[in-house]
């Protein structure tokens, strides 16, 4: 079959590269240029509904992306792009702009953070840093506005009443003239930001910021949705989470697999360090009626876990959009008072204390799952990271690359620890199995087993 091709001009930034850039974008064998390909992929891959990593090779592999030089800057020769990014012949427009993210983030992560040593990312207070740079560089620091962004966090493979549950709570902070972020992928990530445009419209709000926050590992899974204005791609996971807590004025989580419960207990491991218990940061995990029960369990498997005092933590609403949009409006009121008080920024929340277990990159290798220590005798905050990383092999074991070669080559990941805290998690993750929260389509096979 012959190749067919595609030639994209940038319109809004990243216009011109440097002749060194250029290189290391044209020779194929390079780590920057893969990653490139696999994200640049992944961004033309809007709106599939595919999570299956093999499918996904599959179809990738006849793909490619080539970066010329023209005396008017910078052109991608696409080769074998996804149709569904084309109207009519022209390349739709956010993705054209969210092509261009991809070169602008990889390119400053690999150059300017990663290679150039200008930080010591096995340090705390260096990682914190190189995420100002990356979200810095990636203009998504907006230093003149008031605390009005609500990070969303929920499941890319949701059944449809839940889809509509987001699109309607993101409808509601669109009229109270909220911003939105996510994952910036399908499900509960594309269900705000949709909802959130009409809020936006009918307030006549036309800088609405739908900010779309993600990792090359997890990318080609959970493509960005067309809605997102402004992408960034930051080096990790870990990398991910903490920009979405230091842009983040409160967050709303909806229903949701192991990729959410990660997130929650990522949060509340942070907020349960001792130096951020006097810090306001809204939280709310709600859903639909029909999710109340599952909603309820995960409530159950924190308070079991990390105790009365995380729960204090968040709201739980159930069915009621508005009151969801309200509480976090009100919210923001007292961040903003709190920040203001202590000459804190609006824009990015350097307060917060966030303990090194929750930075450094875990690989979820076979070895590192099964030396995991979930024991409720550790700290609250130590716990809650190691149950963080559990939930992150799953995840990886799902969607992943390199987990799901890793269990198909070596079996499911193991997991032990205390026996009511794995009793609860094999509950909850049963729970997530039955209610299709693992997979979008297809029969779902674990990618774990709980140790006894």
């Amino acid at each position: 079959m012959a190749n067919h091709y595609e030639l994209i001009h940038p319109k809004t930034h990243l216009r011109v590269l440097s002749r060194y850039e250029i290189q290391m974008l044209k020779d194929v064998s390079s780590e920057t240029h893969e990653l490139v390909r696999r994200c640049c992929y992944a961004a033309l891959n809007s709106g599939s509904q595919e999570d299956d990593y093999l499918q996904l090779e599959e179809d990738f592999s006849n793909f490619n992306v080539e970066v010329q030089q023209e005396d008017r800057g910078i052109v991608l020769n696409l080769v074998n792009p996804p149709a569904r990014a084309f109207v009519d012949g022209e390349i739709i427009r956010g993705i054209r702009e969210q092509l261009f993210s991809v070169l602008r983030d990889v390119l400053y992560a690999q150059e300017s953070i990663l290679k150039a040593h200008r930080f010591d990312l096995h340090k705390g207070e260096d990682i914190t840093n190189a995420v100002f740079h990356l979200l810095r560089n990636a203009n998504l620091l907006r230093p003149d506005q008031k605390p009005n962004l609500a990070i969303c966090w929920g499941g890319h493979s949701i059944p449809r009443h839940e889809y509509q549950y987001t699109k309607d709570v993101g409808y509601q902070l669109g009229l109270r003239g909220l911003d939105v972020g996510t994952g910036c992928g399908p499900g509960a990530m594309k269900g705000p930001m949709k909802g959130c445009t009409i809020g936006h419209a009918k307030q006549h709000k036309r800088d609405g910021r739908y900010i779309g926050i993600t990792e090359p590992g997890i990318i080609a899974a959970e493509a960005p949705n067309p809605i997102v204005n402004e992408l960034v791609i930051l080096p990790d996971i870990e990398k991910r989470l903490e920009a979405f807590i230091r842009l983040a004025h409160g967050i709303v989580i909806f229903p949701g697999g192991p990729g959410t419960a990660e997130e929650i207990l990522y949060l509340l491991g942070v907020l349960s360090h001792p130096d951020n218990q006097e810090i306001p940061f809204p939280m709310i995990i709600t859903g639909p009626q029909e999710s109340g029960d599952y909603l309820r369990e995960i409530d159950r498997f924190i308070g079991l876990t990390l105790g009365e005092k995380a729960q204090q933590r968040y709201q739980l609403i159930i069915d009621d959009a508005a009151a969801v949009a309200q509480s976090m409006k009100d919210g923001f009121k007292e961040v903003e008072a709190y920040r203001r008080s202590h000459s804190d920024a609006y824009f990015f929340n350097w307060a917060l204390t966030v303990d090194e277990d929750f930075q450094l990159p875990f690989e979820p290798t076979h070895e590192a799952m099964a030396e995991l220590k979930i024991h409720k005798s550790l700290p609250q905050h130590e716990l809650a990271a190691n149950l963080r990383r559990a939930f992150s092999g799953i995840v990886a074991g799902n969607v992943k690359a390199s987990g799901v070669k890793r269990v198909m080559q070596y079996g499911p990941y193991k997991l032990s620890g205390d026996s009511d805290i794995m009793d609860a998690m094999d509950n909850l993750l049963n729970a997530m199995v039955e209610h299709g929260r693992m997979k979008i389509k297809g029969d779902y096979t674990p990618c774990y087993e709980i140790v006894r």
